[in-house]
């Protein structure tokens, strides 16, 4: 009786095996239908719009100097160092736009633009970036305070305002400092009206920071 019971339950434990080995196919195939569903379904989803930022152009800056300099990539916040357009909802909030964002980190783009700035102005032979092999006089150190849409009681308004230093590379003392800011207002917070309104606050400060720069070195 005893082998009967035993001989009984082996061959359940046989079918419930031979159940488990044809189900797993079946189950590897679903999994990898679902994991090409979704890796189709990624890449039709629509990319988010990007937009870069512009060097001012059309303006001078004065100095006499013959020093040379470099424009060291700008810190930044974590919330800034990215390349998400950044909105201020309100004191101490921080958010993001969903439908725009800047064509490379802010630090990188914003160094690219203050150097094409510098040579718009007619500073090309006498501004670098580190790595360039210029044997610089002085650096332009900058880190960005605020790069941010902000909401206000009479609405979106595109905040930029950079902490610039000038430093000498032989002493490393700060030769002089100064904060730029600007404020442009912007008619809503869709993502090409922000991105442009933002454009233009960072020129108008670029410009600043250029013409105090170059009066400098």
């Amino acid at each position: 009786m005893t082998f009967v019971r035993r001989s009984h339950f082996a061959r359940r434990f046989a079918r419930r095996l031979a159940s488990i080995a044809h189900a797993v196919p079946r189950l590897a195939a679903l999994l990898s239908g679902a994991v090409l569903t979704l890796a189709l379904a990624g890449c039709g989803s629509t990319p988010t719009p990007t937009y870069n930022l512009s060097a001012p152009s059309g303006f001078t800056a004065g100095g006499s100097g013959n020093g040379q300099m470099v424009v060291v990539a700008p810190t930044a916040l974590a919330v800034l160092n990215t390349d998400k357009v950044m909105v201020e909802p309100g004191p101490g909030q921080v958010a993001y736009l969903s439908d725009a964002q800047w064509s490379d980190t802010l630090p990188a783009l914003l160094q690219a633009r203050t150097i094409q700035a510098f040579e718009n102005a007619s500073k090309l032979r006498r501004v670098a970036r580190p790595g360039d092999g210029v044997n610089a006089d002085y650096q332009l150190v900058i880190d960005i305070r605020t790069f941010a849409l902000r909401i206000t009681d009479q609405g979106p308004v595109a905040v930029v305002e950079l902490s610039a230093k000038l430093i000498g590379t032989q002493s490393g003392r700060i030769l002089a400092a100064q904060v730029f800011k600007a404020a442009v207002p912007a008619a809503s917070t869709a993502g090409p009206v922000a991105t442009a309104a933002l454009d233009s606050a960072q020129e108008q400060v670029l410009v600043q920071m250029v013409r105090w720069a170059s009066a400098k070195f």
